[in-house]
């Protein structure tokens, strides 16, 4: 087995030219995208940050209500947050929102125009497949390390880091949706005259909407689970105390700060599932 061993092909070495490349020729494009990034991240913070908590709170429960139209789903999120404030982890879980919606806006601005693009052309499609595959398989802390690189130590990199995990979800499930879109409905739109551009906005968009919001699901849901390994690159947030009792195995302050994210995901979800239902 010498042989093959010993004819190791450099693909550790190909990488590492790659990203030593683009970090001397694309300083100008990442030092832009980081400012943007940094900018999004501090507007979001002071949305959720600077008003009154018990407000914040409030506009939350006021959004859940009206995407669930059930006091049910209100009440749960608001004695959610309740927990949350009781427990000293309102400013963290803000963190962690902020960086889950930023996550969201990316991922979704990116992601639906790419799916809808791909469920359009089978060739664009074939070829983003293994590429999706990539990003989904491949091991999320490899993603911090071309993220510190680029972008240094903070939010930014951990949001990076997040978007490059999550960008797959969005993009496979709005393929999916405009693609299913049934055959008897485009070639009645089509015999009535509508355009391209409409038959896009008046049938496989509605049409995909599940799909879409099941898109947005998963990627509020991904980025959540990031929150942890984005505290490992400087990122704010419930992943801080995670990482803070795995390192003085603390138990007591894993458990509690471990059961503020599994609240705050299932608030999310129940708030999400009430967008996709309509």
């Amino acid at each position: 087995m010498d042989w093959l061993t010993g004819n190791k092909i450099p693909v550790g070495q190909w990488a590492a030219a790659v990203f030593d490349w683009l970090q001397i020729n694309g300083a100008w494009f990442f030092d832009g995208l980081a400012d943007v990034m940094e900018r999004m991240i501090e507007g979001i913070l002071w949305v959720l940050q600077e008003p009154p908590i018990l407000l914040v709170v409030a506009a939350f429960v006021t959004l859940s209500y009206l995407l669930q139209r059930s006091w049910r789903i209100a009440a749960g999120v608001l004695a959610g947050f309740l927990f949350i404030i009781n427990q000293g982890y309102w400013e963290e879980t803000t963190e962690s929102l902020t960086l889950v919606l930023s996550a969201c806006l990316v991922c979704m601005a990116v992601g639906v125009p790419i799916g809808i693009a791909a469920a359009h052309r089978p060739r664009l499609h074939a070829a983003l497949r293994p590429v999706l595959d990539l990003m989904q398989t491949l091991p999320t802390f490899v993603y911090l390390i071309p993220a510190i690189v680029f972008f240094g130590i903070g939010m930014v990199p951990g949001l990076i880091a997040t978007v490059i995990f999550v960008l797959p979800a969005p993009i496979r499930l709005t393929c999916l949706g405009v693609a299913a879109t049934p055959q008897p409905l485009l070639e009645a739109a089509r015999a009535f005259g509508a355009t391209p551009r409409q038959v896009l906005w008046k049938v496989e968009l509605p049409w995909a909407v599940p799909q879409i919001m099941a898109g947005l699901n998963q990627t509020i849901m991904l980025s959540l689970s990031m929150v942890v390994i984005a505290a490992l690159v400087g990122a704010d947030g419930l992943g801080v105390p995670v990482v803070r009792a795995l390192n003085q195995v603390n138990t007591a302050l894993g458990f509690e700060s471990g059961f503020v994210i599994v609240v705050v995901a299932i608030m999310l979800d129940r708030v999400l599932h009430a967008g996709g239902r309509k």
